[in-house]
């Protein structure tokens, strides 16, 4: 056993590496500046729970006994606590160094992707711990299902050798990972051009021990030359394919298909999430669970935090939060809610400038085809988190287009949304608050369903 501090362990990634460790007889210490401010959320509570020690992070309550002090690559060295660490020669680790440790010692299920592994990953998750497989999982979300008595956790603590992981691509640590399964969701704009994430992906598929699981209905991942003698690949469109959905039907509340003869009804909607369940349902497979397992364990699933996650109604208004923040997440989203029968009002907060300037081009060209005239976009300000980053880009940039082909767009400042949204919406109306990296936005559809409650 060993002692381990966390600097900025409130982060959603390092808080389920956190519980980990201590769930696994581990001293652990954690601080996060976001609590000294006096935030109080569901990461926070389960820390508490598990009894993790939460210091302030003000330099003087990192132990000498610590062995090892973790950082995730988003901390910086003017931190106080970091400072102290380098001061006292403490081992310093990287999030995903750590998480990489643990995973590589198991017979790991590792989700990468652009779009859609947190989701892939708590699936898996569920999958496993319903067919009794007792699976660690740490994801980059929290699970709304409730795993040996813990609710609202992005961590399944499991006695077993299986554990699934999200492995990220945006700061190159999916490279530590050595998985027996790889999945690749798909492969789209979004942290980093494509050519620079692609032979990463490659290599991520190439290396799992027992095999690999791909999109068949992505045209990057069709495009892959891979050394994997072991693929299973999933599609939505009827391709073929190891599991390829047939007669798909949407609707706003579920997702009926058939596969193999047999008929599905899953109890969420969008083309996303039926291709989240046929890549979770093949990863699956690798470990002798049939396919109409995978789904009779889904219809129980209730999903994800922040994706398309319902956060209440008012006078028929119905307030949904959702992480949804590159081109491809947000096409998703906006097809899986324009399945309702009234209007659409979708608030974006771009999660940076040099992400909005990234995907510019490609997020003003899929809006253009997706609003129709019952969706109203609205964008504020762009998420800035601190640095010296160059703003030279802003969110008009995406709505003067938007207006000059008569697109239902609007940019507001954010505190204006919400008392702008109660003067418009009407009942059978749903408003969706999109973006990344801020965790108030969760606060910001909170306080649009109580303006919308108290608006005579």
């Amino acid at each position: 056993m060993a002692t381990f501090f966390f600097c900025g362990v409130g982060g959603i990634g390092m808080s389920a590496i956190a519980l980990y460790l201590k769930k696994a007889g581990n001293t652990v210490f954690g601080s996060d500046r976001s609590f000294d401010t006096g935030k109080h959320n569901a990461v926070k509570e389960s820390l508490m729970r598990a009894g993790v020690t939460l210091v302030r992070q003000d330099g003087k309550h990192v132990p000498d006994s610590t062995n090892v002090f973790v950082v995730s690559s988003a901390v910086e060295e003017s931190v106080p606590d970091v400072k102290t660490a380098l001061s006292k020669g403490l081992h310093i680790k990287k999030r995903a160094e750590v998480l990489a440790e643990i995973f590589n010692q198991k017979t790991g299920i590792a989700v990468g992707g652009t779009s859609g592994k947190t989701t892939v990953t708590a699936m898996i998750g569920h999958i496993l711990s319903v067919e009794n497989k007792q699976p660690t999982m740490i994801n980059g979300g929290i699970s709304l299902n409730t795993y040996h008595q813990e609710s609202e956790s992005n961590l399944i603590y499991g006695e077993s050798d299986l554990c699934v992981i999200e492995a990220d691509e945006s700061d190159g640590s999916i490279q530590l990972y050595e998985p027996s399964v790889s999945v690749l969701t798909n492969i789209s704009l979004d942290h980093k051009p494509i050519q620079e994430t692609t032979p990463l992906f490659i290599d991520f598929l190439n290396k799992a021990k027992k095999g690999a699981v791909l999109n068949a209905d992505c045209p990057y991942c069709q495009n892959l030359s891979l050394a994997q003698p072991f693929v299973r690949t999933f599609s939505v469109s009827g391709k073929s394919a190891s599991l390829s959905a047939k007669n798909v039907v949407f609707d706003s509340h579920a997702i009926r298909f058939e596969l193999n003869g047999e008929t599905y009804m899953l109890p969420f909607t969008g083309r996303h999430n039926l291709e989240n369940a046929l890549a979770a349902a093949a990863a699956c497979q690798y470990f002798d669970i049939p396919a109409s397992r995978s789904f009779f364990a889904l219809a129980t699933f209730l999903g994800t935090k922040r994706r398309l996650q319902r956060i209440g109604v008012e006078k028929g208004v119905v307030v949904i939060d959702d992480y949804a923040h590159n081109p491809e997440k947000i096409k998703a989203s906006l097809e899986a809610l324009q399945l309702h029968a009234g209007r659409l009002f979708c608030v974006f907060q771009p999660h940076g400038f040099a992400p909005l300037r990234l995907m510019k081009e490609e997020l003003i060209q899929m809006l253009l085809k997706q609003l129709n005239d019952k969706t109203v976009w609205i964008m504020s300000d762009v998420y800035y988190a601190g640095g010296t980053t160059v703003k030279d880009i802003s969110s008009n940039d995406i709505i003067a287009p938007l207006q000059q082909a008569k697109k239902q767009a609007f940019y507001f400042k954010r505190e204006t949304v919400p008392d702008w949204l109660a003067a418009h919406v009407q009942s059978g109306d749903t408003v969706v608050v999109m973006g990344a990296r801020d965790d108030t936005l969760t606060l910001l559809a909170q306080n649009i369903l109580t303006t919308i409650k108290e608006k005579k």
